[in-house]
């Protein structure tokens, strides 16, 4: 048995990272019980999703980083998508080789993931040019994460605001929720929906549910970051239940 340590840096409010990547690969125990997972967290303060506190939040990244360094993680994953896709597009490439420099400095070099970048890299495996997204932000955020899909050059075809911009609120939302969400948005053009464009509305529990009735590859924001970690670490991308993406075979 291997233990791969994993290293995450999450607002401090999140709640849903740190519950669902961990449930994911427990899952994943189950039938490749050769891994083992071990997590490390750096925690960045942020309580409300507002475009002030997320730039006070992204200020923290280098203190985050160089105490996970201290734990010599296999891999780092940022988890805080909007956080970073309201810095303009493509911007987690940057702060994926900002946090790898940090790492690097410290000794503690290390392949580096952002749901930002994750979850456009789950799109691509999927071989979605058309998506339709569900968040719990306000309309002017999901916008934000609606054009820097489309930057990336993916349409998004529908895209549906819950508008709770307490985080803590965002993480007590009702994941069974989503099984009736998901029905509003309009899938005619969708090669796959995004149930979860955020790692802290609770979505894991729904993403086969709702894969199965809609009858296309639903991923979610956590459910991408656990697919690239799985990538970087050099292993396959097989969870059970947790939809296509994580089937191992995601283009099939």
């Amino acid at each position: 048995m291997t233990d791969r340590h994993i290293g995450l840096i999450v607002p401090s409010s999140n709640l849903t990272m740190e519950t669902e990547l961990p449930r994911m690969l427990r899952d994943r125990e189950a039938v490749h019980p050769e891994d083992r997972f071990v997590f490390h967290s750096s925690r960045m303060r942020m309580r409300h999703v507002t475009p002030e506190q997320l730039r006070e939040m992204n200020a923290q990244t280098g203190r985050a980083a160089a105490e996970l360094a201290d734990a010599r993680p296999d891999v780092v994953a940022s988890a805080c998508l909007v956080a970073l896709m309201a810095q303009g597009p493509g911007r987690h490439r940057a702060a994926e080789a900002e946090i790898a420099a940090v790492l690097r400095e410290q000794g503690a070099a290390a392949p580096v993931v952002s749901s930002a970048g994750a979850l456009l890299d789950g799109l691509a495996a999927l071989g979605a040019r058309r998506v339709a997204l569900l968040t719990p932000y306000v309309k002017e955020l999901t916008a934000v994460v609606a054009g820097y899909v489309e930057d990336a050059g993916v349409e998004v075809v529908d895209a549906l605001s819950l508008e709770v911009p307490d985080n803590l609120a965002v993480a007590r939302l009702d994941p069974d929720a989503l099984l009736e969400h998901w029905r509003r948005l309009d899938l005619r053009r969708a090669d796959a929906l995004v149930l979860s464009a955020c790692v802290q509305m609770p979505s894991l529990a729904a993403i086969q549910p709702v894969e199965d009735a809609a009858g296309l590859p639903v991923l979610s924001a956590a459910t991408a970051t656990a697919y690239r970690v799985l990538g970087e670490l050099g292993l396959a991308a097989h969870v059970p239940g947790a939809g296509r993406l994580l089937s191992g075979t995601p283009a099939g």
